[in-house]
C-alpha cells in the first residue's frame, strides 16, 4: 500500500496541468497556487466515498507534487 499519491504539474500554454500517477485525476489552473488547490480538492472529490485500499493507497494518503 502506498501512503502517497503523486502528481506533477507542467506549464501548458497558457495553464498549468496537474495530473496524477495512478488515479485518474487530472485538472488545471491559472496559476501554480491555484493548480494545487484544485488538485488537491479533485483528489479529495474522487476518493470521497471510496476505499483507498481499492487505489492500493493507504488511509489518508499525502499528496507529493513534482513541477516540470
Amino acid at each position: 500500500m502506498q501512503k502517497t499519491i503523486k502528481a506533477f504539474i507542467h506549464k501548458s500554454e497558457s495553464y498549468y496541468v496537474a495530473e496524477c500517477v495512478g488515479i485518474s485525476v487530472v485538472t488545471q489552473g491559472k496559476t501554480l497556487d491555484e493548480t494545487i488547490a484544485n488538485l488537491q480538492e479533485a483528489v479529495s472529490l474522487h476518493l470521497e466515498g471510496e476505499d483507498p485500499a481499492d487505489f492500493g493507497l493507504e488511509p489518508n494518503p499525502s499528496l507529493v507534487v513534482t513541477i516540470r
